[in-house]
């Protein structure tokens, strides 16, 4: 397999991902007419990968041909999504609830779990180039699968933007399959239990990474209470819900540009403190949002991005300073999956606060981030690592 054919893979999956999230918040609201309910099925599909993260990372990591059980994943994940959309309005909510939590299990193999695949299919002189690449699709996805399912919505409803969202991840799945059979595998001793255990003590018992994950985990933990009044704020500032899922895809904007610019001038921050000071700017962002001024609604995202990027950057860098060798994939999966559950946390949270009051849930969302700060220790006058520029890719 060439690295261009596990990119495209990687960038239809992930963008199909990032649609799923807005096209059942809207599905949900032009179904069940509350937010609560939509928020509810955002929280579902997002809340199980606490579970589904660390043991999918576990099963791969111990598989001789590690695309298959990935492929199997993006397409267990894509049937969900047509599951949950085919039982909208006609079963019951905690129903759909419960098929949009199996669904999530599968979530991180669109994320961590693909990464992991990364060296497979990459030489090891063009590895950083090729992570650099791969980091890449992330920001592209958030920012392409947002505004598609925002317009499908729009243009032919909310329930084809379900279907939209199902159809790149399956469509992603051929180059799942295709990815190359495992080198050479470390580690098949441990039981799968015994990896999980000892990729969740790597993460608890280092200071600095588990400072960096409580940090990165209650930012996300905002940033779900945020999304889930993006339909309501939508529909209230912009004169439709559908409009409202445009709004992240201009926090896509502005992570790309800031992760560009932090790459050519790195700022004379650890990514410890890197981490913090993210968290410190997405708190702005909702109080923004609180004025319901349309000008002030799309600055609040654009400055949400401005820590979003950043703050995933320095986190990233903090991982691989920290993590052992050996655990690695542990270590990445695991803190996806509980940055994935920490916004199902929020979004749940905010999806009743919001139909009771949206100021009050965005006066929520602020409190949280600047919870996520913390205080902190003083760390080292170490730069962070410059990244390869954006001319390389």
């Amino acid at each position: 397999m060439r690295t261009h054919t596990y990119l495209t893979g990687a960038l239809v999956a992930r963008t199909g991902d990032e649609a799923a999230g807005p096209a059942l918040l809207l599905a949900g609201f032009a179904v069940a007419g509350s937010t609560a309910g939509a928020s509810a099925l955002l929280a579902g599909l997002s809340l199980s990968a606490a579970l589904g993260g660390p043991v999918l990372g576990a099963l791969l990591d111990r598989a001789a041909r590690p695309g298959r059980p990935l492929a199997g994943a993006l397409v267990l994940y894509a049937g969900g999504l047509t599951l949950v959309l085919a039982g909208l309005g006609r079963l019951p909510l905690p129903v759909i609830v419960a098929t949009a939590l199996l669904t999530g299990l599968a979530g991180p193999a669109l994320s961590g779990g693909w990464s992991a695949q990364l060296p497979a299919v990459a030489p090891e002189d063009r590895l950083t180039r090729a992570n650099a690449l791969d980091t890449m699709t992330f920001g592209a996805a958030a920012l392409a699968g947002p505004a598609l399912a925002g317009g499908a919505a729009e243009v032919l409803g909310a329930p084809t933007a379900v279907v939209l969202a199902a159809a790149l991840v399956a469509a992603a799945a051929p180059a799942a399959w295709a990815l190359p059979a495992r080198a050479r595998t470390t580690g098949t001793s441990r039981s799968v239990l015994g990896a999980l255990a000892a990729g969740t003590r790597a993460v608890l018992r280092n200071r600095s990474l588990a400072r960096a994950t409580r940090t990165s985990v209650v930012s996300c933990v905002a940033q779900g209470m945020l999304t889930a009044c993006v339909p309501l704020l939508g529909e209230r500032v912009l004169g439709g819900a559908g409009r409202g899922a445009a709004l992240l895809s201009g926090a896509a904007v502005s992570a790309l540009a800031a992760n560009a610019l932090l790459a050519r001038f790195p700022p004379p921050l650890t990514p410890d403190a890197l981490v913090r000071a993210g968290a410190l700017v997405q708190a702005l962002a909702p109080a923004l949002a609180l004025t319901g001024r349309p000008a002030l609604l799309v600055a609040a995202f654009l400055v949400s991005g401005l820590g979003e990027g950043p703050q995933l950057t320095a986190l990233f860098a903090v991982r691989h300073r920290e993590a052992p060798e050996r655990l690695r994939g542990q270590v990445f999966t695991t803190g996806a999956s509980l940055k994935i559950t920490g916004f199902a946390v929020g979004a749940a949270a905010a999806g009743p606060l919001a139909a009771w009051s949206l100021p009050a849930a965005l006066t929520a969302a602020t409190a949280t981030a600047l919870l996520a700060v913390g205080r902190g220790e003083r760390a080292a006058r170490t730069p962070l690592p410059a990244r390869p520029g954006r001319r390389e890719a």
